[in-house]
């Protein structure tokens, strides 16, 4: 059997519900969870290492406060909660820069510890259960962020892991990880995953896409597929072509009979082999 997880990246107060319900009502309707890696507190304000603005920001379209928990849009919150197929995961705190650094690049481990901690209570103060999935902002993390990311949850979602940013009591697991050449690892009690890229990105040839998550599917035994849902509308009319790319993935994950699309908390039993 081969397992995949599907992460989309960036839900935040300002997501439009239109959006989400036109990418994944296919998935949904088939049964097939869908990770929503969301940030608990937006900073409106954000901006890429470019200093441009985020494009996870296209729903502004008038003043709105710095920061925004995700329960400050209720009705966003309401679709979520009535559809029980989006599986919440925490995705940073506010998604923003801190001294030019992403927020769980830093080193200053008070922050850190606040940010997490934040990022958490906003997620449940708006009636979403206690998250055990983390997703870093743009997949960086400094020493400290991994040793405090790994006492708050039980799984971390990120690209990859550079042995200089590890800390020295998981060296040993990651040394056994690359010398078997496993995709996914487990360190402190805490199941560590890496994705092949991001297949479903605007930024790949349209033609290849599907024929890269079949063979990322065919390569290892569980394949997380990223994506970010502002992707498909950053332009003043949705990218159809691209749409229509993700429907056609959810229809065929839905009808291979050796794939079983599970969400990250199936990962939490340990009755998923990881590699």
């Amino acid at each position: 059997m081969k397992y995949v997880i599907l992460r989309d990246d960036d839900t935040n107060a300002l997501t439009p519900i239109d959006c989400l319900e036109r990418l994944y009502r296919p998935f949904l309707d088939r049964g097939l969870p869908v990770n929503l890696a969301t940030i608990p507190n937006v900073n409106t304000k954000a901006t890429k290492s470019d200093g441009n603005p985020e494009l996870f920001l296209i729903g502004k379209s008038s003043p709105v406060p710095k920061y925004m928990p995700i329960g400050s849009n209720q009705k966003l919150v309401e679709y979520l909660q009535g559809n029980p197929g989006y599986k919440i995961v925490q995705h940073g705190c506010a998604h923003e820069f801190v001294n030019l650094k992403t927020e769980f690049s830093i080193d200053d481990r008070p922050d850190i510890c606040r940010r997490l901690d934040e990022g958490m209570r906003y997620l449940q103060d708006a009636g979403f259960e206690k998250p055990t999935t983390f997703v870093s902002p743009y997949d960086r993390l400094s020493k400290a962020s991994f040793e405090e990311v790994s006492r708050r949850f039980k799984v971390l979602s990120t690209g990859w892991y550079e042995l200089r940013n590890l800390p020295i009591s998981w060296i040993p697991n990651y040394a056994i990880k690359k010398i078997c050449k496993q995709r996914h690892w487990r360190a402190n009690g805490t199941t560590l995953l890496t994705h092949p890229g991001c297949h479903l990105s605007f930024q790949r040839p349209y033609p290849n896409i599907l024929d890269r998550i079949k063979e990322s599917i065919d390569g290892q035994r569980l394949t997380v597929l990223v994506t970010h849902w502002w992707e498909y509308f950053r332009e003043p009319q949705p990218d159809e072509p691209f749409i229509s790319i993700l429907h056609e993935t959810a229809a065929y994950l839905a009808t291979r009979p050796d794939v079983r699309v599970i969400s990250f908390n199936d990962l939490t039993t340990n009755q998923i082999p990881l590699n």
